[in-house]
């Protein structure tokens, strides 16, 4: 809500806010508030305004974590959340109090986030379909599943040189033709030599982007015998580790793909200026050896098409893609294939129960991993008689001095803490000691005063009722 001095006009969702509490062992019933028994009773207020996203309070389940999807996510990982802490509504069911979103290919327009949403993920490892800046901007961290879906892609871009390889799919429409005629027996050993091909063995691949997919698609390229080079200005210590050690490292996407008979890219898409659009130019494929098989199943628009065009017309190179191509698509040379490269049931199912894992890690505790937008963060354990503080501000100077000082000023102790930044969103996990506060110990104060400052976006108390305690400044209203 909104902070007025009026009467609430959905009185009867805090009633049935006390009836709950006063059922539930440990936890004393106020009005407006949610009092968890312990050393001493730590009060954190929860209320929900009066939005245009205001939903359904007859459907409302106080104290779980409202989950919305989008798209169908796989059982498995929807699973993941425990019944008795999460009411995850599916199939277009109303969830306008959402704590958390999750979605696989939806275009999530900034309509379809309630203004109770916390976090964001995605089902898979592009986020293109997610307006991540305006949710930076929100404070809402965005997750996506790096690696779920890796096997996946690696199998198919291993399918894509085979494809590249020998005219297959020639080969079987071929067969097709000469089936519908009644004439296979007798033309097929004379028609075979005009789907001849290559061996990978003894071939050298050049990996562009050496993250989950190309690490595991250099290391069975090895294993197939292949000699394989690679290209990744941003190779982390991580990623490197999980390299062939005869992997030869080169400096730049050109010398990568020189004398390479297969190039496979596993880069992410990045709009603007130096992004990544159309990387893969008439200036990289100038380089190419004129039967060159470039592998894409990373996104299509890194690929100039007119430029791919040039060189399939010029020679016997082959392009397989994995996306649509308003200019390739028909071309004797190119393999398109319908973006299949995570649609397996295994794929779809680790990815789902990465995400609602990495939910789960930052409704429960604040801790934040694969996030596109926020910095990794992780405190130990919340401590015995603690509080967990987490706040979302802007990445200024001073802010976390005004922090630090809104605790002080209450008498309150910080026990441990973290603060991390990216960009322009700083994050803090702060928690605070219950001891030494007589009978009663009340946050809302405190949280308000927090919220409040200038600069800071929203604030979480994680502690009691699931979904309680969240707090946001709406253009210098508070929102709780």
């Amino acid at each position: 809500m909104i902070i007025a001095r009026t009467a609430l006009k959905h009185s009867r969702v805090f009633a049935s806010t006390t009836t709950a509490a006063a059922n539930r062992p440990g936890i004393m019933a106020c009005t407006g508030n949610v009092a968890i028994r312990t050393m001493v009773d730590v009060q954190v207020e929860h209320g929900r305004g009066q939005w245009k996203t205001y939903g359904d309070v007859e459907n409302y389940k106080m104290g779980k974590y409202q989950i919305k999807t989008f798209n169908k996510i796989s059982s498995i990982g929807l699973a993941e959340f425990p019944e008795n802490e999460y009411d995850v509504r599916v199939n277009d069911q109303e969830a306008a109090n959402a704590h958390a979103i999750l979605l696989r290919s939806h275009k999530l327009q900034e309509e379809d986030v309630p203004q109770t949403v916390r976090a964001i993920a995605r089902c898979g490892a592009g986020t293109n379909n997610i307006p991540v800046a305006r949710m930076t901007e929100l404070g809402i961290p965005v997750f996506n599943t790096p690696g779920a879906n890796a096997n996946a892609v690696k199998e198919l871009v291993l399918c894509g040189m085979f494809l590249g390889s020998r005219r297959i799919i020639d080969g079987i429409n071929h067969m097709k033709d000469l089936g519908a005629q009644g004439i296979a027996r007798e033309r097929v050993e004379k028609d075979k030599a005009m789907f001849g091909g290559q061996e990978l063995k003894g071939k050298t691949l050049a990996v562009i982007g050496l993250g989950h997919i190309g690490s595991m698609t250099a290391r069975d390229a090895f294993d197939l015998g292949m000699n394989v080079k690679g290209y990744d200005p941003g190779l982390s210590i991580k990623s490197a580790l999980r390299l062939p050690r005869a992997l030869e490292l080169m400096d730049s996407i050109t010398s990568a793909v020189a004398d390479a008979d297969y190039i496979s890219i596993n880069i992410p898409y990045i709009k603007g200026e130096n992004g990544t659009h159309g990387i893969i130019g008439s200036e990289v494929v100038k380089h190419f050896k004129p039967d060159a098989v470039l592998l894409n199943f990373a996104r299509g628009e890194l690929v100039d098409s007119e430029a791919m065009k040039a060189h399939l017309d010029a020679g016997n190179g082959r392009y397989v893609s994995d996306f649509p191509d308003d200019l390739l698509w028909d071309h004797k040379n190119a393999v398109i294939l319908p973006h299949l490269g995570a649609s397996t049931e295994e794929a779809e199912d680790a990815a789902a129960s990465m995400a609602a894992n990495t939910i789960r890690a930052y409704l429960e505790s604040g801790t934040i991993r694969n996030s596109v937008n926020f910095p990794d963060t992780e405190l130990s354990d919340r401590p015995e008689h603690a509080v967990r503080f987490t706040i979302v501000n802007k990445n200024v100077p001073g802010a976390l001095a005004a922090i630090t000082e809104a605790f002080a000023s209450e008498g309150l102790n910080i026990m441990q803490q973290i603060n991390q930044s990216i960009g322009e969103i700083a994050y803090n996990v702060v928690d605070i000691d219950t001891t030494n506060h007589g009978d009663v110990m009340s946050l809302k104060s405190v949280q308000e005063k927090i919220t409040m400052l200038d600069g800071v976006i929203s604030t979480r108390i994680i502690y009691g009722e699931p979904g309680s305690g969240y707090a946001k400044n709406l253009d210098g209203e508070y929102f709780i």
